[in-house]
């Protein structure tokens, strides 16, 4: 696996916004494309997009991500109170004054992603969650899914639990890099995730009218292809799609074919019920 070069970055807008309890960093290429809202991960911040923000802007998409509470430039959350995730990013999205917008969440941002696409249905043009349990609270799936975490395993390094293998030991740079933007991201300290606007069970979720893509990795420590076709299966209407030989952050392992592939789906390509790559 060679290492994949970090593109150069397109200019663009930085700011900040104040919510109920906090602010939040963001950044925006601008342009009068299509938007797209990144929303990222627990280990992450709006740094986490090197390889997708000149990308998606050269494709003429209007790109944005932000920070969430405790994340990268954004103020931590007030103890005890760490704010609602969707709301936070509804704010985002009036602040800036988009109508209708693609929305991408991988793995915690996924939850918030979710959360919103079952609130405002009619802001997204389409939804894409990658590599995320997606806040679903039903007991067995609960049940199911910490089977594939042991004692100890929250506590293993992020580079560890998000990175397959294959990549940890192909792409040593790669993961160097990976592992300096989580840890900026998160400033050398824990950050407590954020609340759901109401729990996500199995009826809920099956409410969700946006058009959807979910993607993971076939290595995915926290979400393998089993956990992401039981949801799919509350989803008749959703795609699939599994990275080989990637882990949690496929965005960051497999950057061409996660670019294509999520360019594709917002341009209108539909995938199977089980597609790999």
């Amino acid at each position: 696996m060679a290492p994949e070069p970090i593109p150069a970055q397109v200019p663009c807008g930085e700011g900040f916004l104040d919510v109920p309890g906090g602010r939040l960093w963001f950044w925006d290429t601008g342009g009068a494309g299509p938007a797209v809202v990144l929303v990222h991960p627990g280990s992450g911040s709006a740094l986490s997009w090197p390889y997708q923000q000149p990308v998606f802007a050269r494709a003429g998409y209007r790109v944005i991500a932000y920070s969430r509470r405790g994340h990268y430039n954004s103020t931590p959350p007030e103890p005890g109170d760490p704010g609602v995730g969707a709301a936070d990013l509804h704010a985002l999205v009036e602040h800036l004054g988009l109508r209708r917008f693609h929305l991408l969440g991988a793995a915690l941002g996924g939850y918030y992603a979710t959360d919103y696409a079952l609130l405002h249905p009619r802001r997204l043009l389409s939804l894409v969650i990658l590599s995320s349990f997606m806040g679903i609270s039903d007991p067995e799936y609960l049940r199911i899914t910490g089977l594939l975490r042991p004692p100890g395993f929250e506590n293993m390094p992020h580079d560890f639990l998000e990175l397959s293998p294959h990549y940890r030991a192909a792409n040593e740079e790669g993961t160097r890099k990976w592992r300096e933007i989580s840890q900026r991201s998160l400033g050398g300290h824990p950050v407590p995730g954020q609340n759901l606007s109401e729990p996500i069970d199995w009826p809920r979720l099956e409410t969700l009218s946006v058009r959807t893509l979910l993607m993971t990795g076939d290595a995915d420590l926290y979400l393998p292809p089993p956990i992401l076709r039981m949801i799919a299966a509350h989803l008749p209407d959703a795609g699939t799609l599994i990275y080989r030989r990637a882990g949690h952050s496929a965005n960051w392992e497999r950057p061409p074919e996660f670019n294509h592939d999520v360019l594709g789906f917002w341009s209108g390509a539909r995938f199977p019920r089980e597609s790999y790559r």
